[in-house]
């Protein structure tokens, strides 16, 4: 099983902008992976018309997407099509072929031992391919979320995780719960109150001892 801080396992694939490495493909970025059980279902066409939109948000964060969808390429590319014409963008990422359910079994979305191809298989069958990969610079997973197939996911929340993870990877802080740029954040427990005083020299309010709320370093 992948757990967060594993190294996201390394692949190539067909994509619809052709063969790639995945880890070479995510280079010094961060990386978004997101899956589809198959092509023309109608949540995950919502998705990846939505995800087409707001691409230049994870641009500003250094990040990158790429779909997966247990399809071949000329399925996917029929299926862009219908997604610019409903959702009304142009999807400009790729999205790979998981025609062998390779990338499915290597990050453990299928069973190992599940044979076959995308041939013939349903969304049905595929209901567990519905998982968001979010992976760092150091190819490690950073965080992992699975959606069962009737409920569209919130990739605003996959922003605002963003934003979190790089700022917290930067400076010795946390984010408290429903967390948004720009507000409190909360000293790291393993920050003594001597460096804190270095690190926050404005200070801080401590709510507990091992509570310590300040303002987002560098807002």
């Amino acid at each position: 099983m992948l757990r967060i801080n594993d190294t996201a396992p390394n692949f190539q694939a067909e994509t619809t902008q052709g063969r790639i490495d995945f880890h070479q493909w995510i280079g010094d970025q961060w990386a978004i992976l997101f899956s589809h059980p198959k092509d023309f279902t109608p949540v995950c066409t919502t998705e990846l018309g939505y995800m087409a939109r707001i691409e230049p948000e994870f641009t500003k964060r250094n990040a990158k997407l790429i779909g997966l969808s247990v399809d071949p390429v000329d399925s996917h590319q029929r299926w862009l099509g219908d997604i610019e014409e409903t959702q009304g963008a142009k999807v400009n990422y790729p999205i790979i072929a998981d025609r062998d359910l390779n990338v499915s079994k290597l990050y453990n979305m299928l069973p190992a031992e599940e044979a076959g191809s995308s041939e013939g298989r349903t969304a049905a069958t595929n209901q567990t391919v519905r998982s968001v990969f979010v992976v760092g610079p150091d190819k490690r997973i950073k965080l992992m979320l699975v959606y069962p197939m009737t409920t569209g996911r919130n990739f605003d929340e996959i922003l605002r995780v963003l934003d979190s993870m790089q700022m917290t990877a930067k400076h010795k802080v946390a984010t408290p719960a429903n967390w948004k740029q720009g507000e409190d954040v909360i000293i790291a427990g393993s920050v003594s109150d001597e460096e804190a005083k270095t690190l926050f020299p404005d200070g801080w309010k401590t709510v507990k001892p091992y509570l310590r709320v300040v303002k987002q370093p560098g807002k």
